[in-house]
Formats: structure tokens, sequence, C-alpha cells
């Protein structure tokens, strides 16, 4: 008998986890009462045999149909990632595109031959991960562009394949998730060392394709940081990048695959960089009068040399609705750690420049900054397990109507304060423009750099389950194009997927873009690999699909020209 937990179809992680019925109903009163409303309520999660599903219009060859299902599960599961509009139309029953087949390859000659089949029958291939996408990465949205949809689903390719503990690093499966990856590698004295949120239920591929950021605010920020080498499958065959620590022989191979989200290729396999395990470590929080001397605090500890590996600036409406402060001040939480050396000294280093800029210093218990797990006690530990069970709160407030979101980008420090105020005066604008009702809006800084900060921005507004997608559009529009209005990028570790391509076709050059689509065209000719996602392909264009289809674009620039098939630019 199977024990293995199913993930949820219709929300975050696995059946049976989640808040109880308590947590969710003082979670829905809490926040009605912070909507002046007396009550918030919705429909249940979808059974599965409420949703109707279109039938499968394609169907694999008898060589490939044991990798292959069609059950109306696994349908659903692979409709969509974890976002707020993901959520709505969950819960609104609406699946209207759903991958007419769910393919689990077993080996990279499944990953090739499964590519040919999708090639051959004129269907669009989806690699998928751990589904934890909040940006529309991993939607079968293609529409009638193509004869069918299939799923790559890659969580039959799991495990450590190999551990240079001399070099420290490791050859890993693309489809091994983050619990998997650090238990193996630990029986080496070995981790990555790589958290983001989604770690429980991500992949090593996942992570590599989308440019995942992980929990260290500064240093290693990105999988980037990690990748040595990389396998990838395409549609015009299997590359693999020499495993070296460093080269300046022309464009990286590995660069063009880190944030491709699944246009270019199929990654199968990586060598990742690893560290020991951490055996010291410290922790202190610091109050600040506002956010903006937090934020002086963070500069000069940015630039200072010392790295911290948490360094997360939480303005006080944040701090307060997490249970770590009393919304009265913006709150820093500071970490240390390494599997080397005592970081005392560079604790005490950081501690003088905060209380330089005006912080006050809150220590764990113990008062010397390294008590017992010192970032699972205090403000760290209470701001820690909010963070933790922040994606378990959309399943419970996005029937109701809440509109809840997020959008981050980085900036550096010389605009800074501009995109601060600038996002927090428009955006407050923005959803009581599109709501009616004034909206809630926060702000943490997730990384920092020596050149600028990473700011995260949470937002609710009032609506209803029947118009809340439609509300969410518009907000998430205005952001898009604000952020990069504002000398920001559209996203610093989400992803573009379809949900932000018209931040992303603003900010990056238009050259770069037919270079793009280029790439695409020399590596998967027929353009069969998660269209519409970043760029639009040579000779399918597809246009807005997916959540954001009925935005209307606050962008006067069209969509850059792009190569055609003959190599000349079309307007």
């Amino acid at each position: 008998m199977n024990t293995t937990p199913r993930r949820k179809f219709w929300g975050w992680g696995f059946e049976g986890q989640g808040l109880d019925e308590d947590e969710a109903q003082r979670l829905r009163e809490r926040v009605a009462r912070g909507f002046g409303v007396d009550e918030l309520s919705g429909p249940p999660p979808p059974p599965i045999d409420e949703v109707p599903l279109r039938s499968p219009r394609i169907q694999p060859p008898p060589s490939l149909a044991h990798l292959c299902t069609a059950d109306p599960y696994e349908r659903l599961l692979h409709s969509y990632g974890r976002s707020f509009a993901d959520a709505v139309r969950i819960f609104r029953r609406d699946f209207p595109e759903p991958p007419d087949q769910v393919a689990y390859p077993k080996t990279e000659d499944d990953v090739t031959s499964l590519l040919s089949w999708i090639d051959g029958a004129g269907a669009a291939a989806i690699p998928f991960g751990g589904g934890s996408s909040v940006c529309g990465g991993v939607e079968p949205a293609v529409g009638d562009n193509y004869r069918g949809t299939v799923s790559l689903d890659l969580a039959a390719l799991t495990g450590v394949v190999e551990v240079d503990a001399t070099s420290r690093a490791a050859s890993i499966r693309a489809g091994t998730r983050g619990p998997v990856l650090e238990a193996e590698l630990k029986s080496h004295g070995l981790t990555l060392r790589h958290f983001p949120q989604s770690f429980e239920h991500s992949t090593l591929g996942g992570w590599i394709a989308t440019r995942s950021g992980g929990h260290f605010a500064s240093l290693f920020t990105h999988i980037d940081d990690f990748v040595e080498s990389l396998r990838v499958v395409t549609p015009r065959g299997t590359l693999e990048s020499r495993r070296l620590p460093g080269s300046g022989a022309g464009p990286s191979p590995d660069r063009l695959f880190i944030g491709s989200e699944g246009i270019l290729g199929v990654i199968t396999q990586a060598w990742v960089r690893l560290q020991s395990v951490p055996k010291f470590r410290a922790s202190a929080a610091a109050l600040f009068s506002d956010f903006f001397a937090g934020s002086e605090a963070v500069r000069a500890l940015s630039q200072a040399g010392l790295y911290p590996s948490n360094c997360r600036l939480i303005d006080a409406r944040e701090a307060a609705v997490s249970g770590a402060a009393d919304g009265s001040h913006a709150l820093l939480v500071l970490g240390f750690e390494s599997g080397d050396h005592p970081v005392e000294p560079w604790m005490a280093r950081a501690l003088e420049l905060v209380a330089d800029a005006g912080g006050e210093v809150q220590l764990p218990e113990g008062g010397d900054g390294h008590a017992g797990d010192p970032h699972r006690t205090g403000a760290a530990g209470e701001w820690r397990r909010a963070f933790l069970r922040a994606p378990y709160a959309r399943e419970v407030l996005a029937p109701t109507g809440v509109i809840g979101d997020t959008f981050e980008t980085a900036v550096t420090w010389d605009r800074f304060h501009d995109l601060y105020e600038g996002v927090m005066a428009r955006m407050g604008e923005v959803i009581r423009e599109v709501t009616g009702k004034p909206g809630h809006l926060s702000c943490r800084f997730t990384h920092v750099y020596p050149d600028g900060p990473a700011p995260y921005f949470t937002f609710q507004g009032l609506g209803t389950l029947a118009g809340a997608l439609e509300q969410w559009r518009e907000i998430k529009e205005e952001a898009n194009q604000l952020v990069v209005a504002l000398g920001g990028t559209v996203t610093h570790h989400h992803a573009v997927g379809r949900d932000h391509r018209s931040g992303y076709r603003r900010q990056r050059p238009a050259l770069f873009a037919d270079a793009l689509a280029a790439a695409k065209h020399a590596l998967d000719p027929n353009a069969i690999l998660n269209p519409g996602v970043l760029i639009d392909p040579i000779g399918r264009p597809l246009g807005v699909t997916g959540a954001m289809k009925g935005a209307v674009s606050r962008d006067p620039e069209s969509e850059p020209p792009r190569v055609d098939e003959l190599g000349g630019v079309r307007q």
C-alpha cells in the first residue's frame, strides 16, 4: 500500500498539511477586522469529481504509455502553480486548459523519447518540478496553437548521483526535492544550504530553471552561486557543460540555461557546489524608529564585507502581523553562521553598525547572540514561523475574496528611497481604485547587496471571489510596470513566467530578446518547450496567456521585434 502523501491540487503542500480549522478561523477573523467587515467566508476546496475536464486530445504511443497518465487528479495537479491567481481559479473550479497528459520520465533517455513524441505530435511540453511557481511558469496555457499539452514531471529523476568531497561538490538529479537533497548530503557532512520558502516542495531543477533565491541574505543569494555544470535535454539533443570552478572561455553555457524557465531545454542533472554543515551560529534582532533608519543600518552591513546569512529588515506593519513586534518599530533580523569558525566577532561588529544607525539591539535568551538555536527564538523565531506558515494562509483567504499577493524587486541604494516611497504611495492608491476600499501594504528586505537591497512587498485588498482575478490583474500589472519605471527589476527571485512578462519586456534590451528567441529557435525549432513563458517563440506568437490574459498593459511599448525563421527581423 502506498502511504506517500499526495500533493494538494488545490493548495500548498501535501494533503493533510495546512492550518487547522481553529487557526483558519482566527486568520479569517483577524483579516476581517482589518478590513472592517463582520466576517469572511468562501467555498471549500473542489473535490476532484466536481471539476469538469475536457477529454485528452492526444495519446502517447504504446512505447511511452507506461510513463504517461491522464488521471484527473494528475491533470488537475499539473494545471496550475501556487500563485494567488492560481488559487482563485482553482476555487472557482475553473480549469479550461489542463494538460492532456502528465508524463513521469524515469531516466534521461525517457525525457529524450518524450520530447521526440511531443514534437512529432505538434504538442507542447511543460517542464514541471515541484509545481510551486507563483508567476504562471508551469501552466499549460497555450490556446489553440498546439494540438495538445504534456506536463513533464521530473519527480522520478531524483537522488544524489555522486559526491566529490575533495572539491565539495555533488552531482544531483534535477527532480530531487529540497529535503531529500539535504538528507542525502548530510551523511557526507555537507549541505547545499539553498532554502527558498518552497524548499519542502520544490526541486533542484526548478531552482536552476527559475534562478531561485534562497534564505541567505548576502553572498550566496541565488542558485546561480552554486551551479558548477549542467546536463540539459533539448529537442535538438543533449548537452553537458564542462565542470569547472570558473572559466573565462566565452559566454557561459550554464548561464544560458539558469533562469531559462524551461523554454530552452529540460535540465536533468547538475553538479552543484556544497558547503560544510554549519556548526557555529549567532543571531540577534534590532528595532528601528522607521524603515529608512533600518535601511541605513542594512546598507552599512552590506558594504562592510561581513556577509550575514540573515539580514532581513521588516517594516512595522509586517512585523506586527507576524507577531515579531508590536507595530511601532521596523525590525531587523540578523544572523551569522559558519561550518569552520565561531562567528561572534562578525556579530559584534555588525551590532556596532546597527547601534551606530540608531538600532535598539535585542539578543536571544542568554544574551550572547548564540544560545540554543538562536534563529528559532525571540523575534527572529516568531518571524520565521510566520514566514513558513504563510503559504497555507492563501488557501484560506483566496476563496473569501481577499486579494493577497506579493511582488519583489531589487534596486540600487541610490534609488531605493524613491522606489519605496513611490511604490507605497501608488500601490495604495491602486488597491483603493480597484477594490473601492483601502488595502494593506507592507515591505521587507529579503536579500541585500553592497550596491542595493531586494525589497519584497506584500499587499491585501478586499474583493470577491467572483471578481478577484480581474482585480488582481489590474493591481499586478501596475506593480509590474511601477517597479521597473522606478529603477528596479520586475522580479528578484520569483522568475518571469507569464505573470511578469510585461515588466520583463520593459526592462530587457530589445536586441537581447532577439538573441534569446534565436537561441530558443536553435535548440527548440518547433517551439514546443513551455511556450508563452519569458518570450513569444519564433513563428508561434501567443501574446498574453494564463492569469494575465485580459490585462490592459500600461506599457506604451509593444513587444520588441523578434528574429524570424529566415534570420531577418520581424517588426
